[in-house]
């Protein structure tokens, strides 16, 4: 454990840390967003871990929250060493969700947003990975070819889906950090179910 410098309390110790957590935190200067876990035990020191559960905690009331996500790990581990956490990537998103109204100011267009949204059911609903050939002809339903093409390139780029050498798309590492899976399937299937309730109807 990292000694506090002289004449500083502990409350205020962690204060100072908990300032510097958010610098890095919420000033980008990667590619990506977030910052890893050894980048804050070099500036915070081991307990790292600690002024982040303490951030967490004070950004609740902000409907804010510190994400960690393992991005060399499958599934979140749930008892994560200090080693997978020095690897794992942390990032602050939201707690609750985006209003309608809200989602308009994100920089998104809404078909894009939907393309996403319909570019990730797909491949949950195909176990977690799908050829990009079966994704792009599903977008091309409702898109034209060109704009498949951007969203995905832009969906890989953003992190929101991966790509493997064979052309086979997995769920991003921002997926895991920022969509309720289960619930996105939710929104999705009664999205068809009402579809399908209008066109029944008409």
């Amino acid at each position: 454990m990292e000694a506090k410098p002289r004449g500083i309390s502990r409350k205020a110790s962690y204060a100072i840390k908990m300032k510097r957590a958010v610098h890095l935190l919420f000033y980008k200067k990667h590619r990506d967003p977030g910052v890893k876990g050894w980048e804050l035990r070099k500036a915070l020191g081991s307990e790292y871990p600690r002024v982040l559960n303490l951030l967490d905690s004070y950004l609740e009331k902000l409907d804010l929250k510190v994400k960690t996500v393992f991005e060399d790990e499958i599934t979140n581990p749930e008892n994560p060493t200090l080693e997978q956490l020095d690897k794992a990537r942390f990032y602050v998103t939201l707690r609750g969700t985006l209003t309608p109204k809200e989602t308009k100011m994100v920089g998104w267009r809404i078909d894009d947003i939907a393309a996403l949204a319909v570019s990730l059911g797909y491949i949950i609903s195909k176990g977690g990975k799908a050829p990009r050939k079966e994704v792009e002809d599903f977008l091309a339903v409702k898109l034209p070819k060109w704009r498949v093409d951007i969203n995905l390139n832009r969906f890989i780029r953003l992190g929101y889906i991966y790509e493997d050498e064979n052309t086979t798309l997995y769920l991003g590492w921002r997926t895991r950090a920022e969509v309720d899976q289960g619930r996105l399937v939710d929104l999705l299937l009664q999205s068809e179910s009402k579809v399908k309730n209008d066109a029944h109807d008409n």
